[in-house]
C-alpha cells in the first residue's frame, strides 16, 4: 500500500506557486504572463499574426525566471547570476513590447485585434520596465561595499 502520509510533488508545487505569486516578484512575473498571453491572443486573432513571436518568448522566459525563483533553484544554480539574467530578461523585454506595439499601433489601421494587441503591448512593456526598475534596484542594494583595506595601525 502507498504511504499516505507523505505529500505528493504536485501538492508541493501548488504550494509553492501559491505562496510565491502573494510576494510582490510572484506577483509582477503573473502579471507578466498574464499579459503576455492575452497579448497573444490579440495578435493571433489579427490579419497579421507575425508580431506575437516577442509575447511567446517573454511569455515563455517570464515562466522560466517563476520557476527557478519559485522552486529557489537560483540558490542551487549559483554559476549563472540569477538577478542579472532576471534584469536583462525584464530590460529587452520592455524595449521589444514597447517597439513592436508601436508599430502595431501606428501601422494598424482597420484591425482592431492588432491595436489592441499594441495597446496592450505599451502595458507590458511599462509592466517589464517597472519589473527591470525593481530588479535592478535590488541588486544596487544587494552589492556589499566594503572598505578598501589601509595600512594604518
Amino acid at each position: 500500500m502507498a504511504d499516505t502520509t507523505q505529500t505528493s510533488t504536485a501538492s508541493n508545487f501548488l504550494d509553492r506557486l501559491k505562496s510565491y505569486v502573494k510576494t510582490r516578484k510572484g506577483t509582477i512575473l503573473t502579471a507578466e504572463i498574464v499579459l503576455s498571453f492575452i497579448i497573444i491572443i490579440c495578435y493571433a486573432a489579427s490579419y497579421y499574426g507575425g508580431y506575437s513571436a516577442v509575447a511567446i518568448c517573454e511569455m515563455i522566459f517570464a515562466m522560466i525566471i517563476m520557476v527557478v525563483f519559485m522552486m529557489e533553484l537560483d540558490k542551487q544554480f549559483q554559476v549563472i547570476s540569477w538577478p542579472w539574467t532576471d534584469f536583462i530578461r525584464a530590460a529587452i523585454g520592455s524595449g521589444l513590447y514597447i517597439i513592436t506595439s508601436l508599430i502595431c499601433v501606428i501601422r494598424g489601421t482597420g484591425d482592431g485585434a492588432r491595436i489592441a494587441g499594441g495597446v496592450f503591448g505599451f502595458l507590458a512593456g511599462i509592466l517589464f520596465g517597472y519589473d527591470a526598475y525593481l530588479t535592478f534596484k535590488t541588486i544596487m542594494s544587494n552589492r556589499q561595499h566594503t572598505p578598501a583595506p589601509t595600512d594604518e595601525p
